[in-house]
């Protein structure tokens, strides 16, 4: 009986934090509400606080979770030689998961805003994972890993707005075969 009730208990969860995401992505953090969530899951809203403890609890759940989304949307390695990471942050930008990113840069970006910090780990995480398949020898001298992550990692989030506001305008695999174009090393 007890297993039964955690399965619920844990499914529950799965479907607020799924419901969450999906919200927060179409109407943003603030626009959201425990009745939006509710609702979209199908479960009491009072399950929230319960599960999470209050939005904010809920946000982290949900950045947790499309973290571990992000971090395992890159394809695994072979042997010791990381993938390209060109072509994973392409294949990134494509996950239907990472427009949820995209709208809540909007608030995160004010100061105030109570997702900032945990937006701020989202990059780091991402800016992490990105290096860990950058290697060192390949890039130009005087270039560190890190500000090559960041400028990395810049340019796919400037160029993943302007894909998600106007795909039609974008061409993915123009702009990757441009970022190739300007490195003067290969990379992975």
């Amino acid at each position: 009986m007890a297993t039964r009730r955690i399965e619920r208990t844990q499914e529950s969860r799965r479907l607020l934090v799924t419901a969450a995401a999906e919200l927060f992505a179409e109407k943003g953090y603030r626009q959201t509400s425990f009745i939006d969530i509710a609702d979209k899951a199908g479960i009491s809203r009072g399950s929230i606080p319960w599960h999470f403890g209050n939005k904010l609890g809920l946000l982290e759940a949900v950045v947790d979770d499309q973290l571990q989304a992000v971090l395992t949307a890159f394809p695994p390695t072979a042997g010791d030689r990381p993938g390209d990471p060109l072509d994973q942050v392409t294949g990134f930008i494509r996950l239907p998961v990472t427009r949820l990113f995209i709208t809540l840069l909007a608030e995160a970006v004010e100061v105030d805003s109570p997702i900032r910090e945990h937006y701020a780990r989202l990059h780091a995480a991402l800016r992490q994972a990105v290096q860990a398949r950058v290697p060192a020898q390949a890039l130009p001298p005087g270039t560190t890993p890190e500000a090559f992550t960041v400028l990395l990692v810049g340019a796919v989030i400037g160029v993943h707005a302007q894909w998600r506001v106007a795909p039609e305008a974008v061409d993915l695999e123009a702009v990757r075969t441009t970022i190739r174009a300007l490195l003067p090393v290969s990379l992975g």
